[in-house]
């Protein structure tokens, strides 16, 4: 079964092609990042501009790329949450037309979703497991039961990690994306120049929390009073001890969830899923299994999008054609699955 997914929540334009949920056909990502760099940020109304221009070369290309045609396609997919709201619309829109054309059963497809399924596409990856997902928007710790069931355990309760990043990119005129700049920098530095604050919630319903607003506001405002003796207060230097907290904010609160749960499977998603630190932090837990995707889908991509709608397609489900698009997600509800806590429709 051959699924076309697109997705244009933000400032990526794509449309992958995806056999039997795991098998990738072909994954065209266009990028916006040139348009957006002198903004040090994405310009939403350049964002979905873009998307409309883009869109049919994408979806072209990408079954040129597999070597179909829209006939042998099973199924059309796009995202439809969260995500900003013009670039939303634009492929939402494409693929609802374009499945009522060609006759095509339509799905909607949660982005957060896709972040955590992104991994099963290049490994066997048995349910449960306890999945992180960390990208410009969110900052998610679940219990992963299926491809759309998640247990929230925690989130953010402010800034997302991805967001922390960017911002503090911004601050020191670093450019844009911040993440990848930052982590490139921080190489150059020295992590233990700078002891910057953890925040503490390490009780009740906020035991699996994150927060990341103040750390940001240390390191855009603070940091002098943070700067340990014997360091210079250098970008590097500024960019490796941020990172290092950052990550041990997360890595900690994730821990707590291996430990209560007892799943010791971690699976990662999303952006800042491709950060060199995180990445080497969660290695050093010998005991734990941590599984990333491939970095070429960790940002976004339709084929995380069409691998989830083939499981829904392989279960009999549809999304009618008067699905629309939402910026945000539902509020999240700890303890309650991914139909109620997400939204698919």
């Amino acid at each position: 079964m051959k699924v076309l997914g697109i997705e244009s929540s933000c400032d990526e334009t794509a449309c992958a092609i995806v056999e039997d949920g795991k098998n990738i056909l072909s994954n065209v990502v266009a990028t916006q990042i040139p348009f957006h760099q002198i903004y040090k940020g994405v310009v939403p109304e350049i964002a979905s501009r873009k998307h409309a221009e883009w869109i049919l070369p994408v979806v072209r290309q990408a079954l040129s790329e597999a070597k179909l045609d829209l006939s042998q396609v099973d199924a059309i997919a796009a995202t439809n949450r969260p995500g900003l709201m013009g670039s939303l619309l634009v492929g939402l829109s494409f693929g609802k037309t374009l499945a009522w054309s060609a006759g095509k059963p339509f799905y909607a497809v949660n982005h957060m979703l896709g972040h955590m399924y992104a991994a099963h596409l290049a490994n066997d990856i048995p349910y449960p497991y306890i999945g992180l997902l960390v990208s410009g928007g969110h900052s998610i710790i679940a219990k992963v039961n299926g491809f759309d069931d998640l247990e929230i355990l925690g989130t953010t309760i402010d800034d997302s990690v991805g967001e922390a990043f960017d911002k503090v990119a911004k601050y020191y005129d670093l450019g844009y994306p911040g993440g990848v700049i930052i982590d490139k920098l921080a190489k150059e530095g020295d992590p233990k120049a700078f002891t910057f604050p953890v925040p503490k919630m390490d009780k009740g319903d906020h035991r699996y929390d994150v927060s990341f607003s103040g750390l940001k506001t240390a390191v855009i405002h603070q940091a002098d009073a943070f700067l340990n003796k014997g360091y210079e207060k250098t970008t590097a230097n500024i960019a490796a001890s941020f990172q290092e907290t950052a990550c041990r904010t997360l890595v900690s609160r994730l821990l707590r969830a291996v430990e209560d749960t007892g799943l010791t499977t971690v699976v990662a998603g999303g952006g800042v899923a491709a950060n060199s630190r995180l990445r080497a932090m969660l290695a050093e837990h010998k005991e734990l299994n941590c599984i990333f995707p491939p970095l070429k889908l960790c940002g976004d991509n339709g084929a995380m999008i069409a691998g989830v709608a083939y499981h829904f397609l392989k279960r009999g489900e549809t999304s009618p054609l008067n699905t629309t698009a939402c910026a945000r997600i539902p509020q999240f509800k700890r303890g309650l699955a991914n139909l109620e806590a997400f939204g698919r429709r």
